[in-house]
């Protein structure tokens, strides 16, 4: 099954960032199908602990092969053969996010279940970057799960895992 979220190439989309304490502009200012490029800016060296990205992201479930329908089946995330799945004292998947991870662990859940905000963003969640927020949409209705657009119009999707994990999808 093709990947709407395994994108052919990746962007760095952060400014540049020089550390000898000297601001300097990008030599290639401009823009190009919608990215500014931005001035480098200065950091402190104390607090660079080199930075490069979020790895994965952590998600409780009550039963794997539940969470891993909706994963796999509906979203189209695929599993990352290559993390330990026997290593853990739970079981647990890692599914590939683009170059990230999202971890299901099969753990009891501290967080209540019912009485959570509609709208995903208004609770905890993961944002996933995805090119067409409407294809989405679509993949949702036919599955009958239920989403909120974005509130502030950008054009966002906010849903909810079978372990109801608020999940945003953006985008870019």
């Amino acid at each position: 099954m093709a990947s709407i979220f395994r994108p052919s190439v990746s962007l760095d989309l952060r400014p540049k960032i020089r550390l000898n304490g000297s601001l300097k502009a990008n030599q290639a200012q401009g823009s190009a199908e919608g990215i500014r490029v931005v001035p480098e800016k200065e950091v402190c060296n104390q607090t660079d602990y080199g930075v490069v990205g979020v790895h994965h992201v952590g998600l409780l479930c009550k039963n794997l092969e539940r969470s891993l329908e909706f994963y796999q089946n509906i979203l189209g995330l695929e599993i990352n053969e290559a993390r330990p799945h026997d290593k853990l004292p739970y079981r647990g998947a890692w599914l590939w996010v683009g170059s990230e991870m999202i971890h299901l662990m099969e753990l009891p859940n501290p967080d209540p279940l019912t009485g959570r905000p509609e709208h995903g963003g208004r609770d905890r969640h993961a944002c996933i970057a995805i090119r067409d927020v409407s294809n989405l949409k679509e993949i949702l209705d036919k599955a009958g799960i239920e989403y909120t657009m974005s509130r502030s119009g950008r054009p966002a999707i906010f849903t909810r895992d079978p372990d109801a994990n608020a999940l945003e999808f953006t985008q870019v």
